[in-house]
């Protein structure tokens, strides 16, 4: 026959396991698969995910008020004043 099959049959079959390796085995994939299934759900929990982005956003924004050489109250006088010049303007056309 071919070559193969005279290889296949000089070749020793692998050692059974014991039930001690087997169950180590069931035990690393069982871990595995939960990790795999924490990991799915965190994905598909898009209010969760939706949390934490808005949670990141606003600490940046609060990072970047801080760091921001205009301090807040500046801008919100500026802010107003805008909104009185805007008011006096339309109000000078009637």
């Amino acid at each position: 026959m071919s070559e193969k099959t005279g290889e296949a049959a000089e070749s020793k079959p692998e050692p059974k396991p014991t039930v001690a390796e087997l169950r180590a085995e069931i035990k690393q994939t069982r871990a595995e698969l939960g990790e795999t299934v924490q990991a799915l759900a965190a994905k598909a929990d898009v209010k969760a995910r939706a949390k934490d982005q808005v949670e990141q956003t606003k600490e940046r924004v609060r990072a970047a008020a801080v760091r921001s050489p205009v301090p807040i109250s500046l801008v919100v006088a500026g802010v107003v004043a805008a909104i009185g010049l805007i008011l006096v303007v339309r109000g000078r056309r009637r």
